[in-house]
């Protein structure tokens, strides 16, 4: 049976994380694992990133982690133990397809544009996207919205990575 492919999006450290976003992406990541789902995620490679520190507490924990590289850039892969999908495209725009688009559901913790693009990415496949409430970014902003008028699927919230992965998984579910 195929595992679920969970993304993780939000900010990168060019915008200094604060240590509670730290810490949930630290939790989200170790909860990823603990339910046997792929995490899913962007390698940035030059900027330490939400995505980045659940990938690796996932690893920690004993889970498998998917990353999309940007470019063809393989510098500080030697970090992470994921698998690895070179895209050969730039980032904030081509990769960003590839990867979302590799996601069942995608789970947001702050974020700045690049967030913005993903979760518009996943609003247009229909891909469910979760929000961990109070972490500010355009995460917070788009909780209980949808995007256009299509009302497709609003941002759902959740109120902690344990919330956000039973959500995630629940809904991958109900959709399938």
């Amino acid at each position: 049976m195929r595992k679920l492919q969970i993304g993780i999006i939000g900010s990168m450290a060019d915008v200094k994380l604060e240590d509670l976003i730290k810490k949930l992406a630290k939790e989200v990541g170790k909860e990823i694992a603990k339910n046997n789902a792929l995490l899913v995620f962007g390698f940035e490679g030059d900027f330490e990133s939400v995505s980045s520190i659940a990938a690796q507490s996932a690893e920690d924990a004993g889970g498998q982690t998917i990353a999309f590289i940007w470019g063809s850039n393989k510098s500080g892969l030697e970090k992470i133990n994921s698998l690895k999908v070179v895209t050969g495209q730039q980032r904030g725009g081509g990769r960003e397809f590839s990867f979302v688009l590799s996601c069942d559901v995608l789970v947001a913790i702050s974020g700045g544009s690049g967030t913005l693009m993903e979760i518009a990415m996943a609003y247009q496949a229909g891909i469910p996207v979760i929000a961990i409430n109070n972490t500010a970014g355009w995460s917070q902003k788009l909780i209980g919205q949808f995007l256009d008028d299509r009302k497709r699927q609003k941002v759902i919230s959740a109120n902690n990575p344990s919330e956000a992965v039973k959500l995630a998984i629940e809904l991958v579910k109900i959709n399938n």
